[in-house]
C-alpha cells in the first residue's frame, strides 16, 4: 500500500482506536453536510423560482409604471413631476428594514419594506390638475418599489447560497473522496500490519514452545540413560564380590586365643 494513499501513522492499538474515531467522525461530518447541501440547494431552487416570477412581475409593473408616469406628464402639461414632488418632500415615508433568516446555519437576509405614518409631503401635489393621476402614478411606482425590494432580497440571498453551496459541496467531495479513503487505507494497513505482528508473535511462540519441548524430551532421555547406567553398575558390582561365608572359615583369618 502506498503511502501517498494513507496517512503516516505507526501500526499500533492505539493508532487503530485514533482512525476508527477520525473515520467516525468523518463519516457523521459527511452525513451532516451532505444533508446541509441538499437543503441548502432546495431552498436555492425556490430563490430562483421566486427570482424568476419577481422579474417577470418587475417588468409588468415597471411598463405599467411608465405608462402611469407618462399619463401624468400629459395631464399636467409636461411640468416637471419628478421636480415638484423633490421639491414637495422633507422625508421619505418608503422606507427598507432588514432581518436574517437562519437556513442550516446561513444567515440570509430579508428585506422588508414599509411605509411611515405621518403627514403625506406630497399629498397637494397636482392638486391644480392631475391629480387622480397622479396619486395612480404614485400608487404604482410603490409597487414597483416593493417588488424592487423583494427582488433585491431574493438576489442577494441567490449570490450568498451560491457562495455557501460550492463551500459545502467542496468540503463533503473533499470528505468523500479524499478523507474516508485515506483513513480507510490507514486503517487496512494498521491491521495488516497487527496481523503480521500476531502471525510473527505465535510463529515465535510456537518455535519457543517446540525447543523446550524438544529441551524436555532430551532431558528426559539423559535423565533415563543415567538411570540405566546407574542401575547396570550396581549389578555388576554385586556380581563381582561373590558368596560370602558368613559364618566365618576364611584361610586367611587369624586364630582367636582366650
Amino acid at each position: 500500500m502506498s503511502a501517498a494513499g494513507r496517512e503516516a501513522v505507526f501500526p499500533t492499538r492505539q493508532s487503530l482506536g485514533l482512525m476508527k474515531g477520525k473515520l467516525k467522525g468523518a463519516q457523521t461530518g459527511h452525513d451532516l453536510l451532505k444533508r446541509k447541501s441538499e437543503a441548502l440547494t432546495k431552498r436555492f431552487r425556490e430563490i430562483t423560482r421566486r427570482i424568476d416570477d419577481a422579474k417577470r412581475k418587475m417588468g409588468r409593473v415597471m411598463q405599467i409604471a411608465a405608462f402611469s408616469l407618462a399619463e401624468v406628464s400629459y395631464a399636467i402639461g409636461g411640468a416637471g413631476i419628478g421636480y415638484q414632488i423633490q421639491e414637495s418632500v422633507r422625508s421619505a415615508k418608503f422606507r427598507v428594514r432588514t432581518r436574517q433568516e437562519n437556513v442550516s446555519g446561513v444567515f440570509l437576509p430579508q428585506f422588508e419594506s414599509f411605509q411611515t405614518e405621518g403627514n403625506n409631503d406630497f399629498g397637494l401635489t397636482g392638486l391644480g390638475k392631475g391629480g387622480q393621476q397622479v396619486q395612480r402614478c404614485r400608487e404604482t411606482y410603490v409597487r414597483a418599489v416593493e417588488t424592487l425590494v423583494e427582488l433585491a432580497s431574493l438576489q442577494t440571498a441567490f449570490v450568498i447560497l451560491d457562495d455557501v453551496i460550492k463551500v459545502v459541496n467542496r468540503r463533503v467531495n473533499a470528505i468523500e473522496h479524499v478523507i474516508i479513503p485515506r483513513t480507510e487505507n490507514t486503517i487496512k494497513y494498521i491491521n495488516s500490519e497487527l496481523d503480521e505482528l500476531d502471525r510473527e508473535e505465535f510463529f515465535r511462540l510456537k518455535k519457543v514452545s517446540g525447543k523446550k519441548e524438544r529441551d524436555a524430551q532430551a532431558e528426559e532421555a539423559e535423565r533415563q540413560k543415567a538411570k540405566k547406567a546407574a542401575e547396570e553398575k550396581g549389578v555388576d558390582s554385586q556380581a563381582g564380590d561373590g558368596p560370602q561365608d558368613i559364618l566365618g572359615g576364611g584361610e586367611d583369618d587369624e586364630d582367636v586365643i582366650f
